[in-house]
């Protein structure tokens, strides 16, 4: 067979696999291009798993404030037991001085500088039993210097004692809140870390439940301002900041966000665009009974936060509780 001949079944098969190999590279082509061989994408955590991660997070803080909140109150019993110590020592502390200064004078006086003038008038004119009689006096003084000066000495051990005691526990308790406020500390930056990754149209706040797609920035400002007020007391007539009827919480609230609305529930029910009860979002207007003389701020699910009636403070309570009129949206 010639050199430039090649056997014909052998050709084919190896076009055959070419073509094989060509058909496999533009199929992975068109997999990368409709994206069935990207790496699978990163879901980020619903609000619920962020919720539940919050909430662990508490499980751990909560003993650990606790735990603080008994250091600190040991603390402040200790540091005034020191200053009543503190109190009860100065006066022996001056007694101390002046017996030592006492003691330390007749030392000098003595056994330092040599007889005084008084002793040498006394060995030079009186006999000799009247000198052994004065300086027997002399060292009965020294002595009971000495046992005052005792007396004084473990009474004020006593006290000091038990204030290094006292000062060392105080240091130690002052090293443990020191280690649990860097703890709570950690644990607090964990929670807002956490707290931050929740969707901007999540409004979470103390007093009220969690609340999802808030779209509106202004329906956030309002609903978080509402709910800050939860436990204020209703009274008729007031606007805020310390006490609120309906209309005024609703009035207070939606100027945080830049809407003024009318103090009254009849004109705010002009104030807003009208929408469905199946339309009805977070921070819309709700209004009750026919003559639409309620209004709270609507929460979702079936909530709202309102200032209820004479009796009851600002409140979240559910919207069944009377008949709705209608929900209006501000803005």
């Amino acid at each position: 067979m010639p050199l430039h001949r090649h056997a014909p079944g052998r050709s084919r098969a190896g076009g055959l696999r070419r073509a094989a190999r060509g058909l496999v590279v533009l199929v992975a082509a068109a997999a990368v291009g409709a994206g069935l061989l990207a790496a699978p994408a990163y879901a980020a955590p619903s609000v619920e798993e962020i919720e539940a991660q919050i909430d662990k997070q508490w499980q751990k803080l909560e003993p650990t404030i606790e735990q603080y909140n008994k250091v600190r109150a040991q603390l402040k019993v200790n540091r005034q037991k020191a200053k009543s110590l503190e109190k009860k020592i100065q006066p022996l502390a001056l007694e101390t001085e002046l017996a030592m200064n006492r003691v330390a004078d007749l030392a000098s006086r003595y056994y330092i500088t040599g007889p005084s003038q008084e002793i040498g008038v006394v060995l030079l004119n009186s006999k000799p039993d009247e000198i052994g009689e004065q300086m027997a006096l002399l060292d009965r003084l020294a002595s009971q210097e000495r046992r005052e000066l005792e007396g004084v000495m473990k009474i004020r051990k006593k006290y000091d004692d038990q204030k290094a005691k006292l000062d060392g526990l105080i240091a130690d308790q002052e090293a443990k809140e020191k280690q649990l406020a860097a703890k709570k500390k950690q644990i607090d930056a964990e929670i807002k870390r956490l707290e931050k990754s929740l969707p901007v149209t999540v409004v979470k706040t103390t007093n009220c439940p969690t609340i999802k797609d808030v779209v509106s920035a202004a329906a956030r400002t309002a609903i978080k301002t509402a709910c800050a007020q939860v436990g204020k007391p209703y009274v008729w007539g007031a606007t805020g900041p310390n006490s609120f009827d309906c209309s005024g919480l609703t009035q207070y609230a939606y100027k945080a966000a830049g809407i003024y609305l009318t103090h009254f529930t009849g004109a705010q029910w002009n104030e807003g665009k009208a929408v469905s009860r199946s339309d009805a979002r977070p921070g819309d207007l709700v209004f009750f009974r026919s003559d639409v003389s309620h209004v709270g701020i609507y929460l979702g699910n079936n909530q709202m936060v309102h200032a209820a009636r004479a009796g009851k403070p600002v409140n979240v309570s559910p919207i069944t509780t009377m008949p709705v009129a209608g929900f209006r949206r501000p803005g």
